[in-house]
């Protein structure tokens, strides 16, 4: 007798699937970079760097940022800082720009990407994570302003000592703004514009997770295929450097975190930041950072050249778009078909563009999202549950209806298995609802 194994099905891991990565693309772009024929060109490559890091790669990200983001203003290198990735980043701009006790609160759109929630209370927040609920245009400003003018300041002087090349901010507002995580909101231009003057009133500094902006596509499957060579929505730098006349002081009150993780790979361990150019000259300042030279010195020139060449932009829009969207298609199609008949519905409302990684999910009834997590696993289907994208230390009630959410990743799976994992999960809240009925009767 044959046993057949079921294949477990991982719907929460978010992470490119392994064909989305560009192995050879990268292979090409090192073998060029490394066969230069002069050799002091390589020998500069493998020294520490500018602290700042790669100019040539600064200067690649920004006309490339210019074209896809068309901002009034031509972005120049002066405003890009490379970075060791988006996680790095956060927490070398919480090392440069806050102080433990001027610094008063750190406020996270709640839910919130959870695990920035450590690398916040590493910067010394522990216990000054506060939660923001979001509405359909994102971020609920009426609860920020109302948390921001009763917040107390912090008896004591600031510990860091002043430097000539940063500032420190009062408050620090974190967010995704487009395609969130886990929402898949996006912030409504607006609400962004709302929210930068907000956050110069207050002496706020917004942390913008800018990782999922080029991964796009029409949200209507029916539409016919499309790249989508600009952005749906300005970014809240833009919107700073713009906004009634532009950044009230040299550092401004944005700046936008990007990576390559997401459309090159998690591995290039690179991604760059881009602020005004005293914020990026000062976060190029960071210890850690001006010890160790240029961030991911090495790597910036590899992508530097799939940049200049065409091959990156190339790559997102007639690979990593269409495949991504089929992807995304393929989930929403086996949710309508299993799960919205169950009575799941999906806060996030109908947009023209869809994109990111994930799709966030309100159980019916008195369903509860750890229930259905661990009897989903039982099925062989990994899902990740509401209660883990709280904002860590605060018990705001805004954050007690996440027990009934679910988030869903199409970006890790196998495509051909996206529709059977969601037909799995069916049959569990199925097994649930029953488990309910039957203790009520």
């Amino acid at each position: 007798m044959t046993v057949r194994i079921r294949k477990q099905i991982d719907l929460f891991k978010g992470w490119p699937n392994e064909k989305l990565l560009p192995p050879r693309l990268l292979r090409d772009a090192a073998n060029h970079t490394l066969s230069q024929t002069d050799p002091g060109t390589v020998t500069e490559i493998l020294e520490y760097g500018d602290d700042e890091g790669y100019r040539p790669l600064r200067n690649s990200i920004a006309a490339w940022l210019t074209r896809f983001y068309r901002p009034k203003e031509t972005i120049g290198y002066e405003r890009i800082c490379i970075t060791g990735g988006a996680s790095q980043n956060l927490g070398n701009t919480l090392a440069t720009f806050t102080d433990p006790i001027y610094t008063q609160h750190v406020w996270m759109v709640a839910p919130t990407y959870y695990l920035a929630c450590r690398i916040i209370a590493d910067a010394s927040f522990d216990g000054r994570l506060r939660a923001v609920p979001e509405d359909e245009e994102g971020i609920d400003l009426k609860a920020l302003e109302e948390g921001l003018k009763n917040s107390k300041p912090r008896e004591g002087a600031t510990i860091k000592q002043p430097k000539p090349w940063r500032k420190l901010y009062r408050h620090v507002i974190y967010c995704v703004p487009s395609f969130s995580n886990p929402s898949g909101r996006i912030m409504s231009l607006r609400r962004r514009q709302d929210l930068v003057r907000l956050a110069r009133r207050y002496d706020a500094l917004i942390v913008a997770d800018d990782v999922y902006d080029m991964l796009q596509w029409p949200s209507n499957p029916r539409k016919p295929k499309q790249t989508l060579e600009h952005a749906y929505m300005p970014r809240l730098v833009d919107v700073d450097r713009e906004l009634d006349g532009g950044p009230i002081d040299e550092f401004g009150h944005c700046m936008s975190n990007g990576s390559f993780s997401k459309i090159v790979g998690p591995g290039v361990r690179t991604g760059w930041a881009e602020g005004t150019p005293a914020f990026a000259y000062g976060l190029s300042q960071t210890g850690s950072s001006r010890s160790g030279g240029a961030p991911s010195h090495l790597v910036a020139t590899f992508l530097h050249n799939m940049i200049q060449t065409g091959t990156l932009q190339d790559h997102i829009l007639n690979f990593l778009q269409p495949e991504y969207a089929e992807r995304y298609h393929k989930l929403m199609a086996a949710i309508k078909t299993h799960l919205l008949p169950l009575g799941l519905t999906m806060p996030q409302p109908g947009k023209d563009v869809a994109g990111g990684y994930f799709v966030w999910l309100k159980l019916p009834g008195r369903l509860q999202a750890d229930n259905v997590t661990e009897k989903a696993l039982e099925r062989d289907v990994v899902i990740i549950a509401g209660p883990k994208f709280i904002v860590d230390g605060d018990d705001a009630s805004t954050q007690s209806s996440f027990k009934q959410n679910i988030r869903l990743c199409f970006a890790w799976t196998d495509k051909e298995l996206l529709g059977e994992g969601v037909s799995r999960l069916a049959d569990v809240i199925r097994e649930c609802q029953r488990d309910i009925e039957g203790m009520a009767a």
